[in-house]
C-alpha cells in the first residue's frame, strides 16, 4: 500500500518543496525594516523541525494566504496537505472573526494546537532581540512592540511545555529565560515548607 500511486501523490509535497515554494511566493517582499521577508518564513519553518511535515509545511508556508495570491484551492492541487492548508488559514490574520482585533485572533488560533505551535515560532522570530531593537530605533515614537509579548502566554496555554521549549530553542533562545520566568511566577509550591518524604500524618 505504501506504493501506491495515491499515497506518493500525497506524500510528493515535503517540508522541503514547501521550503523552496515559500522562498519564490515571497521573494521580492521585504518586512518592515526592509530586510528580505523571505528569511522570516524560512525561519518560522525550520524552527519547526522536531514536528511532523504537515506541521513543518505550514511553517515555511504559513504567510502565503496572507501576502500572496495563493488560494486554499491553489495550495490544495499544488500538493499541500489539507491539514497544512487548515493550519496555515488558521493562522491568516484576514481570516480571523475580527482582523484588526490582534489579540482576538491570538485567541482563535490558540483553540487549535497546530496552529497554536506555527504561530509560537512566528511570534518568537518575530520577538528576536536585535529586532525589536531595530524596530525601536526605527519608530522611536512608538512604544516597543509589546502585542508579540502579550500573545505568548495565550499560545503557550495551548500546547505543552516540552513544545515551546524546542521552537524557542531553535529560533530565539533568549525566549527561553522569559518563559521560565513565567513558569516560577505561575508555581505556588511553598518550597520554603516542603518537607520530601513526608508520609501521611508526618
Amino acid at each position: 500500500m505504501p506504493d501506491s500511486p495515491q499515497h506518493r501523490a500525497a506524500s510528493s509535497f515535503t517540508p522541503e518543496t514547501a521550503r523552496v515554494l515559500a522562498e519564490v511566493a515571497h521573494n521580492r517582499q521585504k518586512d518592515k525594516l526592509k530586510r528580505p521577508y523571505k528569511d522570516h518564513v524560512l525561519a518560522v519553518g525550520d524552527a519547526l523541525a522536531d514536528f511532523d511535515d504537515d506541521i513543518r509545511i505550514a511553517g515555511y508556508l504559513h504567510d502565503i494566504a496572507e501576502d500572496t495570491p495563493m488560494t486554499r484551492q491553489a495550495l490544495l492541487d499544488m500538493g499541500v496537505p489539507k491539514r497544512s492548508v487548515d493550519i496555515i488559514e488558521r493562522v491568516t490574520n484576514r481570516l480571523h472573526s475580527n482582523p484588526d482585533d490582534y489579540l482576538s485572533g491570538i485567541r482563535e488560533i490558540a483553540r487549535d494546537h497546530d496552529a497554536a505551535l506555527v504561530k509560537i515560532a512566528d511570534n518568537a522570530h518575530n520577538s528576536l532581540p536585535e529586532r525589536v531593537q531595530a524596530l525601536a530605533e526605527k519608530w522611536p515614537d512608538k512604544p516597543p512592540v509589546t502585542k508579540y509579548r502579550d500573545a505568548r502566554p495565550v499560545l503557550y496555554a495551548a500546547v505543552e511545555e516540552q513544545e515551546i521549549r524546542k521552537i524557542l530553542a531553535r529560533v530565539n533562545p533568549w525566549l527561553l529565560e522569559e518563559f521560565d520566568a513565567e513558569l516560577d511566577e505561575a508555581d505556588d509550591t511553598d518550597y520554603e515548607n516542603l518537607r520530601y518524604g513526608a508520609g501521611p500524618g508526618d
